[in-house]
């Protein structure tokens, strides 16, 4: 195994895919059983719904286009809450009153890399939208979600006003789809391997320790 730079664990995901928020679990749990390993964790943008307006939609009418209803939604989730469950998430879908675009929560990811506190960030949307269903197209919901992560909620608030980034985050998405990703989370690991899906965490920590094992020396 090389001692040299981390294993870079890329993670692809949106906010808004409850299926990321349970990936995010097991990558922890994976991260766990590898306590010798220096890896680092990075967080990717993707929309699983980039047509949602800016300002976001009603959720009753987001579940009435997608799967025919709230009766038919709670069926599709019936196996997220299980599968949550089992990651101490409690999923609360009935509170989520809106379907956000998350352009803005992509950005607020992406400002807090460059301070070291990208997982703290992804952790407070996660929790807000899925735990309290909170509306993450509402500009202070983001603001108090960036101070708490550790960020500099001024700036933050300033910025969210501008369009910085958004390009950036619209590019990073398409650079997801040329790679083939179709759905997430999508892990890939080292730059070699990928992961598509909320693999449980001893496929993590395989793979993982794979990529340890066939790194070349730098």
């Amino acid at each position: 195994m090389s001692t040299n730079a981390p294993i870079v664990i890329d993670v692809i995901s949106d906010v808004m895919c409850p299926w990321c928020f349970i990936g995010k679990r097991r990558l922890e749990k994976a991260l766990m059983m590898l306590p010798e390993s220096t890896v680092k964790v990075q967080w990717h943008p993707y929309q699983l719904d980039a047509t949602l307006p800016k300002e976001g939609k009603d959720r009753k009418k987001y579940l009435e286009d997608k799967f025919g209803g709230p009766e038919r939604a709670e069926q599709a989730y019936s196996h997220v809450r299980d599968a949550g469950a089992a990651e101490d998430i409690d999923f609360q879908f009935e509170a989520i009153k809106k379907s956000p675009n998350t352009i803005d929560s992509h950005r607020l990811i992406r400002w807090a890399r460059s301070e070291g506190m990208q997982d703290a960030m992804v952790e407070e949307l996660f929790k807000l939208y899925f735990t309290e269903g909170a509306d993450l197209t509402d500009k202070q919901v983001l603001v108090d979600a960036a101070e708490r992560a550790g960020l500099n909620s001024k700036l933050v608030s300033d910025l969210l006003d501008t369009d910085q980034d958004v390009k950036e985050v619209e590019a990073d998405v398409f650079r997801a789809h040329e790679i083939g990703v179709t759905g997430v989370p999508f892990f890939v690991i080292d730059g070699r391997f990928a992961v598509a899906g909320a693999e449980n965490p001893e496929t993590l920590a395989a793979a993982i320790r794979h990529a340890e094992e066939t790194k070349t020396g730098e």
